[in-house]
């Protein structure tokens, strides 16, 4: 996919990410007007050409629906030689952070290094190069050493 439907797919996201993707009153799963459906499917598309522009290799990507009153998430676990990276892209019921990555060691690193964010105002003015930039900084991260 080229950068600028990349881009575009940002602005999209940033922009089903600004309405209410969860229907609290049960009368449709997919949110009020399929907005949910969209957003899981648009955020596994982003996902998968983000890993393959970050050179990420043996890539995960999921999305969970979850239940009628939340967003659902869209995940991306992704491996270079000796580092990986996991993104998690959702709708937070308290903050404007939906985006979270953060470095892992391996596809089966749930806790990984520390949580870093892309906020939903992030995600509508950065350019996807500056995105990229910003999430190769975990591959140069030298290995993180977890607290006790």
């Amino acid at each position: 996919m080229s950068f600028k439907s990349q881009e575009q797919n940002m602005r999209r996201l940033a922009a089903l990410l600004s309405r209410n993707l969860g229907y609290i009153w049960g009368e449709r799963e997919s949110g009020p007007n399929g907005d949910k459906k969209v957003f899981l499917n648009l955020g596994k598309t982003f996902l998968r050409a983000l890993a393959k522009d970050l050179s990420l290799r043996d890539v995960k990507v999921i999305a969970n629906a979850g239940g009628i009153a939340v967003s659902g998430e869209c995940y991306l676990y992704g491996m270079w030689e000796e580092c990986g990276l996991f993104i998690c892209l959702e709708q937070p019921c308290i903050s404007q952070d939906v985006l979270l990555y953060r470095s892992i060691r391996s596809l089966k690193d749930h806790k990984g290094g520390y949580n870093n964010y892309v906020t939903r105002s992030e995600l509508e003015t950065m350019s996807y190069e500056q995105l990229l930039t910003r999430l190769l900084t975990m591959k140069k991260e030298p290995r993180y050493e977890r607290a006790a």
